[in-house]
């Protein structure tokens, strides 16, 4: 099945190069382009893409403000994969906290963005550890929350390989139970703390002090 893309940036060449880049897979098509985040949820509703990228320095309307916007009222929203120049930006915080499923930088390698794409179309998150570390250190606001008393000890297990990146099956690995068994833990984690999904998940543990995020 192909991956519908809709691409947004307000710099009409990099969305050619983008353009080139994500068709020159066969297992994707480039739906739609809109040149702000208005443009976006607009294109959004119309075309009713798979995969939004998302830049985020945009104007008019962000890409925060987007994201927000597409994730609360658009039925069956997209998932939003933020396209960034700075990886350590208050933007990139703070379009994860609206709901991005993860952000690539604009220097990546074409294959790590088509990988990027292939797994949020799954419906993964692209979380990067030291990244999502970093950000929180800096742009994240504590919060007190009793994660203790809402996870079991086998779902905190979970949350912290979470937080470390790991998917699904690495989980099972390491904890030797099955992938099914991961993904109810992970769904009942997302229950509990009234997340939306992983990358969520993982910065609430890091603000409620539940993991330390201690960047090496």
């Amino acid at each position: 099945m192909t991956v519908r893309v809709l691409i947004v940036d307000d710099e009409e060449l990099i969305r050619a190069g983008l353009r080139i880049l994500v068709e020159s897979d066969p297992a994707f098509d480039v739906v739609g382009e809109a040149a702000d985040g208005a443009e976006a949820l607009s294109q959004v509703r119309s075309l009713n893409p798979d995969v939004v990228l998302m830049d985020v320095r945009m104007p008019h309307v962000n890409g925060i403000d987007a994201t927000r916007h597409i994730v609360a009222k658009v039925p069956s929203p997209p998932k939003i994969l933020v396209i960034t120049t700075f990886e350590n930006d208050e933007y990139v915080y703070a379009a994860l906290q609206a709901g991005a499923s993860g952000f690539l930088l604009k220097r990546a390698r074409p294959a790590e963005l088509l990988q990027a794409i292939r797994l949020v179309a799954q419906g993964d998150s692209l979380l990067f550890p030291a990244a999502i570390r970093q950000l929180v250190n800096t742009f994240g606001a504590t919060r007190a929350a009793a994660f203790a008393d809402r996870l079991t000890d086998r779902e905190a297990q979970v949350l912290r390989l979470m937080a470390e990146g790991l998917s699904n099956a690495e989980i099972a690995a390491s904890l030797h139970v099955g992938v099914e068994t991961v993904k109810t833990h992970v769904g009942n984690i997302l229950t509990k703390l009234g997340a939306r999904d992983r990358i969520q998940a993982v910065i609430m543990a890091y603000e409620s002090g539940f993991i330390t995020p201690t960047v090496s």
